[in-house]
């Protein structure tokens, strides 16, 4: 049985930081899951997935050694955001309301992922091809088997691994789901007008339109597609035919849109997943969870990745930070971890169901106070410096 302090199970992107900070605060740390190396592509090719990196995360993967090798010229930094309300209600923030260059960076998840493959070899943290597959908990610790027959018995396992979690499911750690009979659609568009490094996101309803910029292409202006919208007219126009799909966003975009961005067209075939509010308890004896494992929340903030970013640096921390005496997965300190990441984890989950379901109501009332609500907030400069300061992850 091999011996270690720590098995990070899951190698996304919250498993590659949690595994690569906790090697470098001197730890020994070993990866559990499958090598997937995004593939380079070309200059005006890109990730389907794209996520608004905080001003915290980007801190984080520096400190980690991997922001330096992702390609600045395919890092778009986001310096306005307009918010627009299901009627004339809207929302300005620039980053220089806050005395900031930036609000947030666009990167493509790939993007991220190899960075971190990279920074994680440099650090020479072991990596094992295999996949886990069970866990047994008792007096002595955790116990883990995997797919070609290893074991380990490690100080702590630490479950990355997806929305889905066998570490979870196996660790019988409670989880609450709440599906939103929503999906989120994604894709990058050519656009017409530049974006002037401007994220814009329109409520209508019954489902939520967000635009970020990214890179300019050959094409001209470039930005990516986040549409929250009821499962059903997503399936069917994914399902359709590229000509068709061109129709239903040409007509859809520009009722929500107006036109704010010029003529918008699909540069890559939508891609959808389905959207859930989760919760768990993120601990267990021996066990931790960090990432989509651990939660997960309406997209609607773009907070997820950051949110999942924030449990990696918070269990670093807590485990940098022990005492002498204490084992790395003595119950205390997976108590703090908990702890710590209890009340930013469940006010980003409220803040965003809570705005999913305020703006899906349609009685005439609620309708007059959301939207008077973000015109109220825009004539408030410390309301705006709050708001600034909780995307950064201040």
């Amino acid at each position: 049985m091999k011996q270690t302090s720590v098995l990070v199970c899951g190698t996304g992107i919250a498993g590659l930081a949690c595994a690569l900070g906790l090697s470098r605060a001197g730890l020994s740390v070993e990866l559990l899951g499958p090598r997937q190396t995004p593939p380079v592509r070309g200059a005006d090719d890109y990730h389907p997935r794209v996520y608004a990196i905080s001003e915290a995360s980007r801190a984080l993967l520096d400190k980690l050694g991997a922001w330096r090798l992702i390609d600045d010229r395919r890092i778009t930094p986001v310096e306005t955001m307009e918010i627009h309300g299901d009627a004339q209600g809207s929302l300005d923030l620039s980053a220089w309301q806050d005395a900031r260059d930036t609000l947030a960076w666009i990167v493509e998840s790939g993007e991220i992922e190899r960075a971190l493959q990279q920074a994680v070899q440099v650090m020479g943290v072991v990596w094992h091809e295999d996949q886990f597959t069970g866990l047994d908990a008792g007096s002595q610790g955790v116990r883990v088997t995997t797919a070609q027959g290893r074991h380990w018995h490690p100080g702590l396992l630490i479950g990355a691994d997806g929305a889905r979690s066998p570490v979870r499911q196996a660790a019988r750690i409670h989880h609450e789901y709440t599906p939103y009979g929503d999906m989120g659609v994604v894709a990058h568009l050519d656009i017409e007008l530049p974006h002037q490094n401007r994220a814009c996101q329109w409520f209508t309803g019954d489902s939520v339109f967000a635009l970020l910029p990214m890179p300019d292409t050959a094409d001209g202006p470039q930005a990516s597609l986040v549409w929250s919208m009821p499962e059903s007219p997503a399936r069917r126009w994914m399902a359709l035919d590229a000509e068709a799909q061109q129709a239903y966003l040409a007509t859809h975009a520009q009722a929500i849109t107006g036109g704010r961005l010029g003529r918008l067209r699909l540069r890559t075939r939508p891609q959808g997943f389905p959207l859930t509010l989760e919760r768990t308890a993120m601990v267990a004896p021996g066990v931790a969870l960090v990432g989509d494992a651990a939660h997960r929340v309406h997209p609607l903030a773009g907070q997820g990745l950051n949110l999942g970013l924030g449990d990696v640096q918070t269990l670093i921390q807590v485990l940098s930070e022990r005492e002498p005496h204490r084992a790395i997965g003595d119950p205390q300190l997976l108590a703090r971890y908990r702890r710590r990441r209890a009340e930013p984890v469940w006010a980003m989950g409220a803040v965003t169901h809570g705005l999913h379901r305020l703006f899906g109501a349609q009685c005439a009332p609620l309708v007059w106070a959301r939207n008077q609500g973000m015109q109220i907030a825009d004539q408030v400069p410390f309301l705006k410096r709050r708001l600034i300061r909780a995307a950064a992850g201040d």
